[in-house]
């Protein structure tokens, strides 16, 4: 092992162990499941921004914004930026106090499935049950999308097999998140959070002075056809300029209606402990993903340039995505403190890696054992059963996700962007319209869920590649398929009972 090498596995095996010894520490505030899945509502301010932030972005935005970036220019990442950072201040603004309140008065739900079921009402548990298995379907490939991440970053990296390197980094997550549960995710996320930012900036820096300074970066994206412009985009199989479409556009923002949909971002805002401080958040929140994902798709440009200095080698298709990583093997070969400094890099994509899969594993885990086990089958456990009941699920459900993510040429952006359409049309409509629209009641809930997760399978693979004017990122026709769904059958199902009217009117009085 070269010293570069050595100075970069120092620098991953000890913020490795930084995890773990937060989930140890993390683990003896665990006395029940509503500990282990919603940390007891006890979160501050900057740890509920940081990690609901953290644990959103995940690997692709170290690995596949600046890769789509990379290959084909501004247009894609650009709308795409633009839409995340729209729904993130919205998200904040207009969901994240009443979604905290209303859970709190309506059963103190610590799932979102099982807000659903309290809110309208739902005695037979069917929302939860329904919002259960959509939460195991689309989470076990979001989470298998991270594990893959862990594994391009290590194979790239070392040279070491792609599977050993993944199941690797999915045992450390699996560890703390087993350890710790939400505390140790949300803590681990903040940390994360703080990693990926200095990550960016170590790559910004470096990455324009070994190009030749911001002039020879801009010269090179100037000399592509379509490159930096929003209307256009880059070919680089032909090296052409392609028109981008004002459906691309559209597209490409609905990509903000995604956070109306996360379970593992709305429980952030359930678990803060002083709802008040929720402003502070938001701000904080909206700044720090304005700026990375500016700085990640600059990134991208800046790797291209790189590569025409001769400095590293083209990439081409879901290479692309490991742009970062040749970045810091580069900067490795320059001495000691610049192998540290890579390895902080590395550990930036492993922080963006483990910081949405914890959480997604916990979601997963919590829809298994509190919405079915608990709910919907009504099988009462202890409190320490419970514990080990929910740890279990994490294990197992991590096994799935291992399995799913053995295949080394898997577009992490693909992967992610399918995931993230599952969610956002599923329960994004039912979340706007339970914390919203009184008269919505149940019955419009669950044809709102059932339709948008399914639309997104029917769009995503018999309506899009028809190509075209139907080739629309399928969360808009979803999320507005659901939406319709649940405003039509609310309206010709009878209305709410009088006790639900009164806690909406409630929390709604609590609200203003």
């Amino acid at each position: 092992m070269t010293t570069a090498h050595l100075c970069i596995t120092l620098a991953i095996l000890v913020y490795l162990g930084c995890m773990l010894y937060v989930g140890y520490r993390c683990s003896k505030n665990n006395n029940d499941s509503a500990d282990f899945y919603l940390g007891g509502r006890k979160l501050g301010p900057l740890v509920t921004a940081m990690s609901a932030e953290a644990s959103d972005m995940s690997s692709w935005l170290l690995m596949g914004l600046p890769g789509l970036a990379y290959l084909t220019g501004v247009a894609d990442a650009g709308w795409t930026a633009i839409g995340l950072a729209i729904g993130t201040y919205l998200n904040w603004r207009i969901v994240a106090k009443r979604i905290r309140r209303y859970t709190h008065v309506a059963g103190n739900s610590i799932t979102l499935p099982s807000f659903f079921s309290n809110r309208y009402r739902d005695e037979k548990k069917i929302l939860q049950s329904i919002g259960a298995i959509f939460i195991v379907i689309f989470f076990i490939p979001y989470t298998a999308s991270g594990f893959a991440a862990c594994g391009k970053l290590f194979s790239s990296m070392f040279g070491i097999n792609y599977q050993v390197a993944m199941v690797i980094s999915a045992l450390i997550i699996v560890g703390y998140t087993t350890l710790g549960g939400f505390l140790a995710a949300s803590t681990t996320d903040f940390i994360q959070s703080i990693i990926m930012s200095i990550a960016l900036v170590i790559v910004f820096i470096f990455g324009i002075n070994v190009a030749g300074g911001v002039s020879a970066v801009v010269e090179n994206a100037q000399s592509l056809p379509g490159y930096l412009t929003m209307h256009t985009t880059y070919d680089p199989v032909s090296g052409t300029e392609q028109t981008y479409p004002i459906i691309s556009i559209v597209s490409m923002i609905a990509w903000g209606l995604g956070y109306f949909g996360m379970p593992h971002i709305l429980l952030r805002f359930m678990a803060i402990e002083d709802e008040e401080k929720l402003k502070l958040s938001r701000r904080v929140a909206t700044g720090w993903v304005v700026i990375s994902l500016a700085v990640a798709v600059l990134i991208g440009i800046i790797g291209l340039a790189m590569t025409a200095a001769g400095e590293l080698i083209p990439l081409e298709g879901s290479a692309s995505e490991t742009i970062i990583v040749k970045i810091a093997d580069l900067m490795s070969q320059h001495g000691v403190l610049p192998a540290l400094l890579a390895g902080t890099i590395l550990a930036g994509i492993l922080a963006s890696t483990m910081s949405t899969a914890d959480s997604q594993l916990l979601a997963a885990s919590s829809s298994v054992t509190e919405n079915l086990i608990g709910g919907v089958f009504n099988i009462k456990l202890s409190a320490k059963a419970n514990i080990i009941v929910a740890r279990i699920s994490v294990i197992a459900i991590s096994i799935i996700a291992v399995f799913l993510a053995s295949n080394p040429n898997s577009s992490v952006f693909q992967i992610v962007s399918f995931a993230w359409a599952g969610f956002g049309a599923t329960f994004g409509p039912v979340v706007l319209f339970s914390l919203f629209w009184k008269r919505s009641n149940k019955y419009g809930a669950i044809a709102g869920m059932i339709s948008g997760g399914i639309m997104v399978f029917v769009w995503k693979f018999l309506v899009r590649p028809i190509g075209g004017s139907w080739n629309i990122y399928e969360l808009l026709p979803a999320f507005i398929i659901a939406s319709l769904f649940i405003v039509v059958v609310s309206l010709l199902t009878p209305e709410p009972e009088q006790e639900i009217y009164d806690e909406f009117d409630k929390v709604k009085r609590m609200t203003n």
